[in-house]
């Protein structure tokens, strides 16, 4: 327990009058136990649906202009359950960092009966958030978006259409993880494409328009070859003609490649936030540290669950976190 400093960076009205209870009510009709969260943001859901059609062009290219096609069973075989794989964990991860309660603090639950409730000792200090009138843990922040207070509160991202806090950080990181995972290994899978391939394809095209004898006999062409029907592209490499192949494949690499890009350095960071305990709110405000300093182990298992286990790279694995403290409301 402390007082507050005058410089304190949370936000706090330093009037007598500021906490006013009597004019907190909570919701007149409260959600039942169990309610699914979800933010009615139209730029959020927008952002998640276009995520979703981003992966499932990804599935498309993969399997049917890449893996299908190809009478390599066995390459098709691993690198489908693979990819598929992944793809499936990361949009499980999306669903469950979208759909689950990143912290909110109850809305509404400044009132007087609360209040009394924490049995404050002269010198103790409680803030209420004027936004949505509740009483504030240590380190949450209002978000403007999801318009509650949520726990530990790293930022809100509209990809996931959720804040990113305590109770969903796991899934978010997973999300981040997986699609990166899955940018990479469609990346490596077209550029096999193009090798393999396209060098049958030019040499088609090269018998197509003609050779001479001595540049036939260079690359290695008989004349009954020569002489066979015109073949540009080889039902070995795509279903599609060259150009849509060609197409389908470019906008894979360049979403591949952005996304590799975008969702390594979301990863980076939140993984560097988690071993810190520090939120990103935090390090750009530049609060103060008010919590125990902890082991970067131990602030992992404190997100990820105890203990180590698979559960970690699992999105359906609800961490272990512990039941709130109770006297976190006050300082």
């Amino acid at each position: 327990m402390m007082l507050i400093p005058t410089h304190h960076f949370r936000d706090i009205e330093r009037k007598p009058e500021y906490l006013q209870p009597e004019k907190c009510v909570p919701p007149p009709y409260p959600g039942p136990v169990g309610t699914m969260w979800f933010i009615r943001d139209g730029c959020g859901i927008a952002c998640a649906i276009v995520t979703w059609f981003l992966v499932l062009y990804a599935e498309f290219v993969v399997l049917f202009v890449m893996l299908i096609p190809s009478r390599d069973y066995v390459y098709s075989i691993i690198n489908g359950i693979v990819f598929n794989l992944l793809a499936f964990l990361a949009l499980a991860s999306h669903c469950r960092a979208m759909l689950t309660d990143p912290g909110a603090v109850p809305k509404g639950n400044a009132t007087k009966e609360f209040i009394e409730s924490l049995q404050l000792k002269p010198g103790q200090v409680v803030y209420k958030c004027p936004k949505c009138c509740s009483i504030k843990p240590d380190r949450a922040h209002h978000c403007s978006v999801c318009k509650r207070c949520i726990r530990k509160m790293d930022h809100h991202c509209p990809w996931v259409n959720n804040c990113v806090g305590e109770n969903n950080q796991k899934y978010f990181v997973l999300f981040t993880m997986y699609i990166a995972l899955i940018s990479l290994h469609a990346l490596i899978m077209v550029g096999f494409h193009f090798l393999h391939c396209f060098e049958e394809d030019w040499t088609n095209l090269l018998k197509a328009y003609g050779l001479n004898r001595e540049e036939m006999t260079e690359a290695g062409i008989s004349l009954h070859e020569k002489m066979q029907p015109l073949k540009v592209s080889s039902t070995e490499c795509s279903s599609f003609s060259p150009p849509t192949t060609v197409i389908l494949l470019i906008l894979l690499c360049f979403e591949g490649l952005l996304f590799l890009i975008f969702t390594s350095v979301m990863f980076g960071t939140q993984v560097h936030s988690i071993c810190t305990d520090e939120t990103g709110i935090e390090q750009l405000k530049k609060e103060e540290r008010r919590w125990a300093k902890k082991t970067k182990w131990m602030n992992m298992k404190a997100v990820f669950g105890h203990p180590f286990s698979l559960g970690w790279a699992s999105p359906f694995a609800t961490p272990d976190q512990g039941k709130a403290d109770p006297y976190q409301y006050v300082v």
